[in-house]
C-alpha cells in the first residue's frame, strides 16, 4: 500500500488521516466512507504511521505543547535522546531497576513541561517505563526532530539547544542522567556520555567545549571527561538529577580521599 507512496503523497495521507481521525474525531468506519477505502485499510494506514487507533489517546485537552524553547524542555530532549523514545501514539522513558527515585523525577519533569502528569510502569524484571500517550505530543516530537529509531537515523541534538548556555547545560544534564556513567580509575574519577548515534555523541562533545570543559575525542562511542577540575565543576554547575550517579560521585570521591 503505502511502499508505493512519493513522498509528497505519504504527507498528504499523513496529514489527511490525522485530520480526520484525530482533529475531527471522526470514527475509523466515517474516515473510510469519506476517503472511500475500507476500514481494514483506514487501521492499516493509522497502525503504518503511529496513529493510535485508540480513541483515549487522539486529543488529550491535558495536554500542553510548549510554545518556546525553555531549560526545562532541553533537559527533556536530553533525557529523551538518552534513554527515551517514540511508541507510536506514546513518550516513553525506560529506566533501570534501581532508578524509581529518578523515574519519580522524571515524571514530574515532563508534568512541568507538558501538563500531563505521565505513568509509570515497571515490567517484570523492575525496569521502569515512563509513559505518556498523546498524539498530539509525539507529532510535535517528531517534528522537533525526535524519531522512532535513534540509531538507525543516526539522529542529532535540536539546533536550538545551541542558542542558549542554560540550554545546554540542561541538556547535558538530561542526557547525563540517562546514558551516562561514573567510573573510578586508579587515579581519580571519570564521567562518560554513551551513545551509538555519532552526530548526537559529536554534538555532546562540542557542546561540552563551549561551555568551557575538556572532553575527549569520542572513542568507542564515548565522550570522556576525566580532569578532577572539570567533574568537580560538572556535579556542581551541570548537577545531574539521577541518584544513582550522585551516590557513586560521592562514594568514589570518598573513598579517595581516605587513601
Amino acid at each position: 500500500m503505502a511502499k508505493s507512496w512519493t513522498a509528497e503523497e505519504k504527507l498528504k495521507k499523513f496529514n489527511e488521516l490525522k485530520f480526520l481521525y484525530v482533529e475531527k474525531e471522526m470514527s475509523i468506519k466515517q474516515v473510510g466512507k469519506l476517503l472511500g477505502i475500507a476500514e481494514q485499510t483506514v487501521f492499516k494506514r493509522l497502525r503504518y504511521f503511529g496513529i493510535s487507533s485508540n480513541p483515549k489517546l487522539r486529543r488529550r485537552k491535558d495536554i500542553i505543547i510548549p510554545e518556546s524553547y525553555t531549560p526545562d524542555l532541553a533537559e527533556f530532549f536530553g533525557i529523551m535522546l538518552g534513554d527515551g523514545r517514540l511508541s507510536g501514539s506514546q513518550v516513553v522513558v525506560t529506566l533501570g531497576t534501581k532508578e524509581l527515585e529518578y523515574a519519580e523525577y522524571v515524571v514530574e519533569l515532563i508534568r512541568k513541561v507538558f501538563g500531563a502528569r505521565p505513568k509509570i510502569a515497571i515490567r517484570k524484571r523492575g525496569y521502569k517505563d515512563v509513559y505518556l500517550g498523546s498524539v498530539d505530543l509525539t507529532g510535535w516530537l517528531r517534528s522537533e526532530g525526535l524519531v522512532y529509531n535513534k540509531v538507525l537515523a543516526q539522529v542529532d541534538a535540536p539546533k536550538w539547544i545551541f542558542t542558549n548556555p542554560r540550554f545546554i547545560e540542561n541538556f547535558i544534564k538530561g542526557f547525563f542522567d540517562t546514558d551516562g556513567s561514573v567510573y573510578r580509575l586508579r587515579w581519580g574519577n571519570q564521567i562518560s556520555f554513551n551513545n551509538e548515534s555519532l552526530p548526537l555523541l559529536k554534538s555532546i562533545r562540542d557542546m561540552l567545549l563551549y561551555i568551557g570543559y575538556s572532553p575527549s575525542k569520542i572513542s568507542g562511542y564515548k565522550v570522556y571527561l576525566t580532569k578532577k577540575s572539570n567533574i568537580e565543576r560538572f556535579f556542581r554547575e551541570i548537577s545531574p538529577k539521577n541518584p544513582k550517579h550522585i551516590r557513586r560521585y560521592i562514594d568514589f570521591s570518598n573513598n579517595r580521599a581516605g587513601t
